[in-house]
């Protein structure tokens, strides 16, 4: 008789569900160059800075060739990834390093660092780009030496990437008949890893532990709906479990909206866009319209306000990609961790917490009515496209009237992102004042748990399934119907298939997400009754953490 096999199982936050079972393929970032070398002569340091600009030069060659060859939140973080490679401050404190005799190798490490400093004390998304930058340095060392990009194995046979942490560039151009899971040591459930992974349907889980316990080659089995790595599974059981996974899969392929439960109650599932592109993208599948149209891409790109007249032409496209459909165009988030050289405040000691949002329209309110009357435009030229505009950081029912009243006055319907636990606490008072809100779970998360969103170490903090969470979104929903106004979701926790079927239980009206997790929600729905969701909306409230709460919902809609 056999021994008994002793399974040993670790836990993680899970960000992309559904079950692998393979061997496991580590991942290790390089190892630091020495950190002292001989002092260049000074005849050598012109040369020196040479090689560093064109290896530079080199690895942003390579990055935009492969945006090019990718698609969605992809292309774009590759592109962004690109850019840092150029990035004229992180270059100069590089060359001035050389300048004064540092090898190109250790004051691109140098350089690095100082920037990698800087972002982690800014924090929020500017803390996630510290990813980004060390992977930046890791490809320039690698082409001062002469050596291989660094980055991800080329298996042939299907396994299990388990890494520290995985740069956006690596994820981005992983083959997911190969790469069947993904599990990292660090990252949070909104990096641009998780993001990516959701946009390429693998199972993944961040923010494991104990992830450098794995060993290279050994199988492990990835559960990631549950968040759980399982380290010596009875094969036949691992194997059964994907079986019964790819039947789910297989009904996600096999959905079509619209968006409805079982009993045929409809859902609302909308589509997240950043610009005309993207919106043909989202038309292309089933969204049934736009629940978020991210504005602020058209600004971070250019060192001026872009004219009314351009912006106008932009949020047209959108509206043309559903000219019968309702668009729902946020203003302009910016600030913190995402600047605008011609708005965002220097120097602010804790810009989450700043002047982001629409409280940049305090000092330069033509931001805002530019924006509106670009709206105001788009609509005009598409009058059967339903065009709603809802502003973000709404704290207080006076920024929300003032708001609504320039809204209405373009004709247009006005609404409110629920980022910020005063909305919540004062959601009849602000359902007053506005046609619509939408709640962004990602900062309504940050804010009511107090901790950064994209913060390995605060992961479990971080995830919309904490209780404390839950209810803020349930009281939202209960003001919503209370006021017969329609209150929505568009932050991840749209995208997660069980959390989307608790949310409706929860009487929110509409569900945004990246359109690639559109099926996957629409699949579960349609598996699960209008009174199984409100059964699990109700029953959630009662769990004291976030793995209860989602133990429950587990159990109530599988």
């Amino acid at each position: 008789m056999e021994p008994r096999r002793t399974s040993t199982v670790l836990s993680g936050t899970p960000v992309v569900g559904g079950m692998a079972y393979a061997p496991a393929a580590l991942v290790h970032r390089p190892l630091a160059p020495p950190t002292h070398a001989p002092e260049l002569p000074p005849e050598r340091r012109g040369q020196a800075a040479e090689e560093f600009s064109n290896a530079c030069s080199l690895v942003h060659e390579r990055l935009a060739a492969r945006a090019e060859q990718a698609s969605g939140h992809a292309a774009e973080v590759l592109s962004m990834t690109a850019g840092l490679a150029t990035d004229r401050g992180w270059q100069k404190e590089a060359l001035k390093r050389i300048a004064a005799g540092t090898p190109p190798v250790q004051a691109t490490w140098g350089a690095t660092n100082k920037f990698v400093e800087m972002f982690e004390r800014a924090g929020g998304l500017m803390a996630e780009r510290t990813t980004d930058l060390r992977d930046v340095r890791d490809r320039v060392v690698a082409a001062l030496q002469g050596d291989p990009e660094p980055g991800i194995p080329a298996p042939s046979t299907p396994v299990v990437l388990v890494a520290d942490d995985l740069s956006p560039a690596d994820t981005a151009t992983l083959d997911a008949a190969v790469f069947v899971a993904i599990v990292t040591q660090l990252g949070g459930p909104t990096s641009h890893t998780a993001i990516i992974a959701r946009q390429l349907g693998i199972p993944c889980i961040v923010a494991l532990k104990e992830a450098p316990a794995i060993a290279d080659g050994a199988p492990v089995l990835v559960d990631g709906t549950a968040g759980e790595v399982t380290l010596d599974a009875d094969p036949s059981a691992a194997l059964a479990a994907v079986a019964a996974d790819s039947e789910r899969r297989a009904r996600i392929a096999a959905w079509q909206g619209p968006g409805r439960t079982a009993d045929g109650v409809a859902v609302s599932l909308l589509a997240n866009v950043k610009d005309g592109a993207s919106a043909r993208a989202a038309a292309a599948g089933d969204a049934q319209g736009v629940g978020l149209f991210r504005t602020e891409l058209l600004f971070l790109s250019t060192p001026t306000e872009p004219s009314v007249a351009d912006q106008a032409a932009e949020y047209g496209k959108v509206c043309e990609a559903f000219p019968r459909g309702k668009v729902v165009l946020r203003t302009l988030d910016a600030g913190s961790d995402k600047p605008v050289p011609f708005a965002t405040m220097a120097d602010e000691e804790n810009p989450a917490l700043g002047v982001r949002g629409i409280r940049l329209a305090v000092d330069n309110p033509a931001l805002i009515t530019h924006q509106l009357d670009a709206a105001q435009r788009a609509a005009a030229a598409n009058p059967e496209c339903d065009l709603w505009v809802m502003a973000p950081m709404i704290a207080t029912v006076a920024e929300a009237r003032d708001f609504a009243s320039q809204v209405r006055a373009r004709g247009l319907k006005a609404g409110i992102m629920i980022e910020v636990p005063s909305t919540v606490l004062l959601i009849d008072a602000f359902l007053q004042e506005v046609d619509f809100a939408s709640i962004g779970t990602n900062d309504l998360t940050q804010y009511t748990m107090a901790a950064d969103r994209l913060s390995p170490q605060l992961a479990g903090l971080t995830t919309p399934w904490q209780p404390a969470v839950l209810r803020l979104i349930a009281q939202a929903g209960a003001g919503g119907q209370r006021a017969s106004k329609p209150v929505g979701v568009c932050g991840e926790a749209a995208a997660d298939p069980l959390l989307a079927c608790v949310l409706h239980g929860m009487g929110i009206t509409s569900l945004s997400m990246a359109p690639s997790s559109i099926p996957a929600v629409g699949a579960q729905l349609a598996h699960v009754t209008d009174a199984q969701c409100k059964d699990a909306a109700a029953s959630v409230l009662t769990a004291r953490d976030d793995q209860e709460a989602r133990a429950i919902a587990r159990d109530l809609l599988t």
